[in-house]
């Protein structure tokens, strides 16, 4: 196993070097020969918390081990372009729920796009266009005559057109990195740029386009981090919903209201923060959950019940300590992860708020 790079992952009250490399080598402990990044060994691997992790490795300098899992992916990409929703402690072979999530399938070009600016290497770009390319049609498969995309197809084919505005604001994220593979490999997809316009229209515009999880604080913060609410908007949404969904000193709830705050979303909250500027509130949402660290592994409990002061549920999960090491790797100034979440380099598509 190599040292890891944690220079930029180095963050007063949130990481330390020794930290940081310990919290990486959590990650790797994890990750299986064949490139598989379960929740945690015995548990299942879902696409999205599989590129997760290894976005956070990409961070870490661990660019071998993030290739596996990239690679992981390719090989087990199904003749549609998609991936079933979880596989058993990652064994391609073992599904354990065939719905094909719209969400878990687009964040492939987020996740190859991320290596590709890590990286500067063509090869893998060349290699993973094919998959992204895949991917993305097939996510398109499912978007709805008002721009929203249908949360998932299920294992005989039935589309669910019911839209997620956390879903679909990740698979806007998704799909402008998918457009800068294109642009990147000089191959323009014009009915990618209509299909990103079309679905920012309805994020930005439309709520009632999707299902009603006001209760959930990925709602709240994901419209922000995916990249479709931008400048003022984006921090009067922010500003109106603090003090519902953040704890102070202890890190964001999941859900109100209920008495559980969440490592995973409180990481993305400081990455949200940080794309609009917050830097010094970002910082604070960090150091607020370093209660959820454990010292043994280097990695981060999913949550807490602050009420009954109880660690729950008891699971060290890979995708919440690479959720928490890619937004101290965008304070840290890690120029790909910037890059990505921040949107400096990606293609927006077309613009359509003069639409209904």
């Amino acid at each position: 196993m190599t040292t890891p790079r944690t220079e930029h992952l180095v963050l007063p009250g949130v990481l330390t070097a020794g930290q940081a490399a310990a919290t990486v080598r959590g990650i790797l402990a994890v990750q299986r020969e064949d490139g598989a990044i379960p929740w945690f060994r015995g548990h299942h691997l879902d696409p999205w918390d599989h590129v997760e992790a290894a976005m956070a490795l990409d961070a870490a300098g661990e660019h071998e081990a993030a290739e596996r899992a990239y690679e992981w992916l390719a090989r087990h990409q199904r003749e549609d372009g998609s991936w079933y929703a979880a596989y058993a402690d990652g064994a391609h072979d073992d599904v354990t729920d065939r719905g094909r999530e719209t969400n878990f399938v687009a964040y492939i070009a987020v996740g190859v796009w991320h290596h590709y600016l890590s990286t500067g290497d063509d090869t893998f770009l060349d290699r993973m266009w094919p998959v992204v390319y895949a991917a993305i049609e097939f996510v398109l498969g499912l978007q709805q005559p008002g721009g929203q995309i249908g949360w998932k197809r299920e294992d005989d084919g039935t589309a669910t057109a019911d839209a997620l505005l956390t879903g679909c604001s990740s698979i806007h994220h998704a799909l402008c990195c998918a457009l800068a593979v294109a642009e990147q490999r000089e191959e323009p997809q014009p009915d990618w740029e209509l299909a990103v316009g079309a679905l920012r229209h309805a994020i930005r515009r439309h709520p009632e386009r999707f299902l009603d999880k006001d209760r959930y604080s990925m709602d709240w913060y994901y419209p922000v981090l995916g990249g479709a609410l931008t400048g003022a908007e984006a921090k009067a949404r922010i500003d109106a919903d603090w003090d519902r969904f953040v704890v102070p000193g202890l890190g964001v709830r999941c859900v109100v209201p209920n008495p559980w705050v969440t490592g995973g979303e409180s990481a993305e909250l400081a990455l949200t923060l940080w794309a609009v500027g917050e830097s010094d509130r970002a910082l604070n949402v960090l150091q607020s959950i370093q209660h959820l660290r454990d010292a043994e592994t280097g990695l981060y409990w999913t949550g807490y019940v602050f009420e009954d002061e109880a660690i729950w549920p008891k699971e060290l999960t890979t995708w919440t300590a690479g959720s928490l090491l890619l937004a101290v790797a965008a304070l840290g100034g890690h120029e790909a992860t910037c890059t990505v979440f921040a949107g400096d380099r990606l293609p927006r598509g077309l613009e359509t708020d003069c639409c209904d």
